[in-house]
């Protein structure tokens, strides 16, 4: 028996959370704009990195305070929807990478930045600065949001996805790569440096690790009924 008959209301859990992370991505946007404008600073990012002094050092820890809080709200998004497994995981790549390219989309509206994926960004600040350009977390938002609408689906259909320990080791092997590079110019950052140029072989590897094991997963689910 297929669970075709069931399919609105995949879509339309799937649009929710689309829909949820966008304006999310307004959210976050319009408060980096109004921090960075509390900071003193420019509103899209500028190097050598202004680091906070006394002044200001209180309303660091709380852009430290929002990143965080930000993780924590998506993942919430996964576990309330997660009903088994990995699901919960699922829903968290779709809302985080919506969230994530919404994020860009609306500051670009709001500031007219960024104005090209090869502009650098600070993209994170736990536990150590995250650089690069803007087109390498779009692209991990990217392969989020198509490998966790794959995969929320299979769940939905019955299909779990058979996890095993080749795929739990891709998956940190790729995004530990994919982070290295991101934190490999922290030192130079918080030293006062403009960005080095991005370590993209190690980027690239660390993607094409995940990505490969992420769909060798989602073939391992079962066959859809007849």
């Amino acid at each position: 028996m297929t669970s075709q008959p069931n399919a609105p209301r995949f879509a339309r859990t799937a649009l929710t959370v689309v829909v949820f992370a966008i304006a999310m991505g307004y959210v976050e946007s319009a408060v980096v704009v109004d921090l960075r404008a509390a900071l003193g600073q420019p509103a899209a990012p500028t190097f050598p990195l202004q680091l906070a002094d006394a002044a200001t050092g209180h309303l660091a820890w709380i852009e430290v305070g929002r990143e965080a809080a930000t993780i924590v709200m998506l993942a919430c998004i996964g576990l309330l929807l997660g009903r088994r497994g990995w699901e919960w995981l699922a829903w968290m790549a779709v809302a985080f990478g919506v969230w994530d390219i919404a994020y860009y989309g609306w500051l670009a509206v709001f500031i007219g930045w960024p104005t090209s994926p090869f502009d650098m960004d600070l993209l994170f600040l736990i536990p150590v600065p995250w650089v690069g350009p803007v087109w390498a977390p779009v692209a991990v938002s990217i392969a989020l949001v198509v490998v966790g609408l794959l995969a929320a689906r299979r769940y939905h259909q019955g299909r779990d996805p058979r996890v095993r320990g080749r795929h739990l080791v891709g998956g940190a092997l790729g995004g530990g790569l994919v982070l290295f590079s991101l934190m490999l110019d922290a030192p130079g950052i918080l030293a006062g440096n403009e960005p080095a140029p991005f370590a993209w072989p190690p980027f690239i590897a660390g993607m094409a690790v995940a990505v490969t094991a992420a769909v060798d997963a989602l073939r391992s689910a079962p066959r859809a009924a007849p």
